[in-house]
């Protein structure tokens, strides 16, 4: 499969992290808004910036879902990224430190 470069990811407000956050994914995810094209299972790179936080985290993943463009219910086009195992623990850590008290809220997200 074809690289498609790097994912360079900017989540600078809280309500985005929900919605954008795939908890239900076994190692993890985020739903990353794009109209390019990507095909499932291929492996993607991110540098994440996340919120107040001064460095980009790196991140390896792979897609697991697609929404494409024009998909009904007014939802997003982009791509659902489950990171890698290798990542998972510390930046599942640190995603739900700053969702702490959100994770079941009722908000609708960009998945479900």
């Amino acid at each position: 499969m074809a690289r498609r470069g790097i994912l360079s990811v900017n989540i600078r407000d809280k309500a985005v992290l929900h919605a954008s956050y795939l908890s239900f994914v076994p190692n993890g995810g985020l739903f990353v808004p794009t109209a390019k094209h990507y095909e499932l299972g291929e492996d993607v790179f991110l540098l994440l910036n996340l919120l107040e936080e001064s460095e980009k985290i790196p991140l390896a993943g792979k897609i697991i879902w697609i929404t494409p463009p024009g998909a009904g219910n007014n939802r997003s086009p982009g791509i659902g990224i489950e990171f890698s195992e290798n990542d998972s623990e510390m930046i599942r850590s640190k995603i739900e430190t700053h969702l702490a008290g959100m994770l079941t809220s009722e908000r609708p997200t960009h998945t479900l």
